[in-house]
């Protein structure tokens, strides 16, 4: 009987886990992108690769790891797989960035923008973040509804309204 209880107590709290789990925003975004090769083949689709061919080449992951990851982006819609066929070739499939993925361009700015910071290369920079029109610089920052600027040292993460507990 206690082996019927103690399990029972084990998938309660399990499931309990999970949906703390489901609800951080962090651990959900991680769960599609928080793996290196995942966040290059996104970093390589905005620099217009869109071929197997061209993210293996340009990555050097294994033809495995880039066929699970490519088809991890598209299940989560952060890519779109479209058939194309060369002349005399069979039909392959190229991949776009979705809305969702084109969201991403944040996350690769923030990477750019820490990485630039904290974490320089002595032979300079090997990409930069700028407006596509003007070609000006641009930079991340945290900006409240009014438009001012708020420094990153004066930012909170504070518990939301999905939130079970305060931290």
């Amino acid at each position: 009987m206690n082996e019927i209880v103690d399990t029972a107590v084990d998938a309660a709290s399990a499931a309990a886990s999970a949906d703390l789990v489901a609800r951080c925003q962090i651990v959900r975004t991680l769960d599609i992108v928080g793996e290196k090769w995942s966040l290059l083949i996104v970093r390589d689709a905005f620099r217009g690769r869109t071929r197997f061919s061209e993210f293996r080449d340009s990555l050097g992951a294994p033809s495995d790891i880039l066929s699970n990851r490519l088809a991890k982006l598209v299940d989560a819609g952060v890519l779109e797989k479209r058939g194309y066929r060369d002349p005399g070739s069979r039909e392959r499939f190229s991949y776009h960035l979705t809305e969702s993925g084109q969201g991403l361009s944040i996350v690769l700015g923030a990477l750019v923008q820490w990485g630039d910071t904290y974490n320089p290369y002595a032979g300079g920079a090997s990409s930069r973040v700028v407006d596509a029109a003007s070609g000006e610089p641009a930079r991340l920052e945290f900006v409240r509804p009014d438009g001012a600027v708020v420094q990153p040292d004066a930012v909170a993460i504070v518990p939301g309204p999905a939130a079970r507990t305060a931290w």
